[in-house]
């Protein structure tokens, strides 16, 4: 059930458009009055698919007064963009720096990338083999078609010696075409984020996937072929604003709620099933 602070407004197609912009006719009138933009105290953040929707849940009960969470539950990876830079929302969790990076440069965006939460560890899955050994000449590989998630599964293969890419390449930007080397021929299909699941389920041999989406059919990353090697926070699911919410009292709580102890401890719990690992420290050290 959700808290007092929190309900839950699904967005679908059309409707999504006509959201009333800003947070309130209320809010808009001062901002008028004052020549300023106002900045609201309830933070609407716009997310889908749980574990994120949760942790939004989780903020919501722990952010101070006089500010509260609104959770604006989406049904794709653009409408929370579009929403932050609409102003539409006030804050996004949903995605990783390089890809909202990705979404400023196509649409001219302004969004900016605050705090990074958990690590979702990604990896391979099939529906035909047991480990890496036994990938066959020619198998078919479905990697995501957005470019940053196309980059993170490219050095996941290399790392496994499936393939070689060009050293000379910046490592966050990695191509299909940047590929120098495939000794088994692998044949990739850039699939969408959302379908990747859907094409483990139609048998294509190597499908790269997240946890969060893997596990709509009952797989945890224990099931996977393998994973990928994390060093870095690169790929951290991040809470994302507009740059002119950047810096103020608002925002401030906005991320003391997402760093809560109470998010991390349920991090915490989940990291031993699904490998999503806090990527801020623990408040109680």
């Amino acid at each position: 059930m959700l808290s007092k602070k929190l309900k839950s407004v699904l967005i679908v197609g059309a409707s999504f458009v006509l959201a009333a912009c800003g947070n309130g006719a209320e809010e808009e009138n001062n901002a008028e009055n004052t020549g300023e933009e106002e900045v609201p105290t309830t933070l609407e953040v716009a997310s889908h698919l749980p574990p994120m929707t949760d942790i939004v849940e989780i903020a919501a009960e722990n952010i101070e007064e006089p500010y509260s969470i609104e959770l604006l539950e989406v049904t794709d990876n653009v409408q929370y963009n579009d929403a932050v830079q609409n102003k539409e929302a006030y804050a996004s969790f949903a995605q990783h720096e390089p890809f909202m990076e990705q979404y400023n440069e196509a649409n001219d965006g302004n969004l900016v990338a605050l705090q990074t939460i958990y690590d979702p560890i990604v990896g391979f899955y099939s529906p035909v083999y047991d480990s890496v050994d036994e990938i066959e000449e020619g198998a078919e590989v479905a990697i995501p078609g957005d470019a940053s998630n196309e980059t993170r599964a490219l050095l996941i293969l290399e790392d496994q010696g499936l393939i070689e890419v060009d050293e000379n390449v910046e490592r966050a930007q990695v191509t299909l075409d940047d590929i120098t080397e495939n000794p088994l021929n692998l044949e990739f299909t850039s699939i969408d984020l959302l379908n990747l699941t859907a094409a483990y389920e139609d048998g294509i041999e190597l499908v790269y996937n997240y946890p969060t989406y893997i596990a709509n059919i009952g797989l945890t990353p224990d099931d996977a072929i393998f994973l990928e090697d994390k060093d870095d926070d690169l790929f951290a699911l991040t809470v994302i604003v507009h740059e002119d919410n950047a810096d103020n009292e608002a925002t401030d709580a906005l991320i003391d709620a997402f760093t809560s102890q109470e998010v991390y401890d349920y991090l915490t719990e989940l990291s031993d099933v699904n490998h999503l690992y806090p990527a801020f420290e623990n408040p109680a050290e």
